[in-house]
C-alpha cells in the first residue's frame, strides 16, 4: 500500500489556482511578457488549468498534469535569457499579493528552483560560457 506524499507546503487547489490566474493576467498585460505568450497561447483558460494542474502536481502531488514544461518552451523558440528573471520577478509579486508570507515564500523557493533548471535546459542549452550563442 502506497501513502499519498503530503503537500510541499501549506496551500490549496484552490489558492494555486487564484495564483494562476492573477499571474496570467499580469502576463498578459507586461509589455515584454505578454506578446510572447500570446503568441503560443490561444486559450488562456485551458492554458491557466493546465499550469494549475502543474503546480498542483508539484506542490500537492496531485496527479492530474501529464506534460513536460521544458519541451514545450523549447519548442516555443522566443524564449530568450533575460526572460525567466522577468517571468520570476512578476510571479514573485503575485504570490506576495496573493497568499500569506509563509506561502509566498515557499512557493517562490519552488519556482526559482525549477526556474533555474527550466533556464538551464530551455536557454543556456544554446549559448557557450559567457552567453555566446552557439551557431545551430
Amino acid at each position: 500500500m502506497t501513502t499519498a506524499l503530503p503537500p510541499r507546503f501549506d496551500i490549496t487547489r484552490p489558492e494555486i489556482e487564484r495564483v494562476v490566474t492573477a499571474f496570467y493576467a499580469a502576463v498578459r498585460a507586461h509589455p515584454g511578457l505578454g506578446p510572447v505568450f500570446a503568441a503560443h497561447v490561444t486559450d488562456w483558460p485551458a492554458h491557466e488549468a493546465r499550469v494549475a494542474d502543474f503546480w498542483a502536481n508539484t506542490i500537492l502531488h496531485e496527479r492530474g498534469y501529464d506534460g513536460s514544461p521544458i519541451a514545450a518552451h523549447v519548442r516555443a523558440g522566443n524564449v530568450q535569457p533575460g526572460m525567466f528573471s522577468t517571468w520570476l520577478a512578476l510571479f514573485d509579486a503575485t504570490l506576495t499579493r496573493e497568499l500569506r508570507p509563509d506561502q509566498a515564500a515557499a512557493w517562490s523557493a519552488l519556482a526559482h528552483r525549477i526556474g533555474r533548471s527550466m533556464r538551464a535546459a530551455v536557454v543556456d542549452r544554446q549559448t557557450h560560457p559567457g552567453g555566446v550563442p552557439k551557431l545551430l
